[in-house]
């Protein structure tokens, strides 16, 4: 089965890349892989503090992800996989890839102003070629109509 490896963040135009996966998922048979990084957090001296640090972090995205599959499963009927990883992003994402042959494409959202974030700058740059999946940018300015019309 054809899977689009979606990551997903508090930014709007990972919720675009979402919908834009889906909408390609449900046309060609395939699913949908959820992914939402924790940040790294910073070394605290005091244990108690840190591991509360790192349950909110962990509770939030669980929390952000929870939420885009269930939109997901609301608009398109489908049911992601999801996966909560710590790490640097692009390593993780490229063991993801390795890991399951059945990505077919990572999809991200590309803010609709100002610079591209990380992983689409990296994505786009620096792996731009060495990855054995595609890379789809999908627009942060597109609408809800634009999206359906692409996909």
């Amino acid at each position: 089965m054809r899977i689009y490896l979606v990551v997903i963040d508090d930014t709007p135009e990972s919720g675009i890349a979402l919908r834009f996966a889906a909408r390609r998922a449900v046309k060609t048979g395939g699913g949908v892989e959820i992914l939402t990084m924790l940040p790294p957090q910073e070394f605290i001296a005091f244990g108690g503090v840190q591991a509360t640090i790192e349950e909110e972090a962990r509770l939030h995205a669980e929390g952000l992800v929870t939420a885009a599959a269930g939109t997901l499963f609301d608009e398109s009927g489908l049911r992601p996989s999801i996966t909560v990883r710590e790490g640097d992003g692009p390593k993780v994402i490229r063991e993801m890839i390795a890991a399951n042959p059945d990505i077919a494409a990572l999809v991200l959202g590309a803010a609709a102003s100002g610079a591209p974030g990380t992983l689409v700058s990296h994505f786009a740059g620096t792996d731009a070629g060495v990855l054995p999946v595609p890379v789809m940018i999908v627009p942060g300015s597109l609408d809800r109509e634009a999206i359906d019309r692409l996909s």
